[in-house]
């Protein structure tokens, strides 16, 4: 079950990046400021009474639950919003099949979960098939890329998202679920008003068309609130190594997702490297398992 809602905030994630990229007209901040005001909306009916009962425990937990709002709900799709006014999706893909490496570092070092060498090849066989889609199998032109400053605005992504997954395993049981998303999403707004009005008093106050206003939900309703929601239970049953691993089949679904809604082709060159990218979080989930079969058959 775990692993069927990691399939989904994949999904929905990838929605994130093909949403964010079409209306990008819009500026980066103002995209996660009324995608967080939209998700606090969906969540405050839902959330209300947990986050009054528990707000001694915020409290309490102040600097964990500050350190998972900044990284996770704040700042992680405002560096992406960031990036994509920049450099492409490509790029972009290309970056976000890191965190799920830096993660498993992470949560070895940090949490002392133990990642078997299977598990570690199963971690960079999804990394590599991951750049092999994106690079439609011209894996060896990588350092060809044309990269700019959103691929270095990409990695606040790339460690926000990775200290997140820690702290969501080490502090988020804690707290209720919807609770602790809404008083996150609402000190995120806060965080991010003063920046907002900084973005338009530089660049005027934008215009928003039906499309953007579309998105906007979207982006409130499903990368916010539900993705995020099932991404830390997950968390919760599996370990942050092995759900961050789920990242990889991003590129996968984005590339899916262009082809269905942009028109644009799906070579056999990129099904082969989905085929990688999905076998490499098999042999990461399972890996533990595989190796018990080996040494008891052995």
């Amino acid at each position: 079950m775990p692993y069927l809602l990691l399939v989904l905030v994949v999904v929905m994630f990838s929605g994130n990046i093909l949403v964010g990229k079409a209306i990008n007209d819009l500026p980066p901040y103002t995209i996660a400021f009324f995608r967080l005001i939209i998700a606090f909306l969906v969540l405050l009916p839902i959330g209300l009474r947990s986050a009054r009962k528990y707000k001694e425990r915020f409290f309490a937990y102040k600097k964990p639950f500050l350190i998972m709002t900044l990284s996770g709900i704040t700042f992680f799709n405002t560096f992406i919003y960031a990036s994509l006014q920049f450099t492409s999706s490509t790029n972009v893909s290309v970056l976000e099949t890191v965190i799920p490496v830096v993660t498993v570092v992470l949560s070895a070092y940090i949490l002392k979960e133990r990642i078997f060498g299977i598990q570690w090849a199963g971690v960079f066989l999804s990394l590599l098939g991951a750049i092999w889609v994106i690079m439609d199998g011209r894996i060896l032109q990588l350092a060809s890329i044309n990269w700019n400053v959103g691929d270095a605005i990409m990695l606040g992504a790339i460690a926000t998202w990775a200290i997140y997954s820690i702290y969501v395993k080490q502090y988020m049981p804690l707290f209720p679920s919807y609770g602790a998303l809404l008083v996150m999403t609402g000190l995120s707004i806060l965080f991010l008003l003063p920046i907002v009005l900084l973005e338009w008093g530089l660049g005027g106050v934008p215009s928003f068309t039906t499309e953007s206003l579309i998105g906007l939900l979207y982006l409130g309703i499903f990368p916010s609130f539900i993705a995020i929601s099932m991404y830390n239970t997950a968390v919760d049953k599996v370990g942050a190594s092995k759900s961050s691993i789920f990242l990889n089949l991003l590129p996968v679904f984005t590339m899916t997702g262009a082809a269905l809604w942009l028109g644009e082709t799906v070579t056999w060159i990129q099904i082969g490297g989905a085929l990688a990218v999905i076998a490499g979080v098999i042999v990461t989930t399972q890996g533990d398992r595989i190796r018990r079969k080996y040494k008891t058959a052995t």
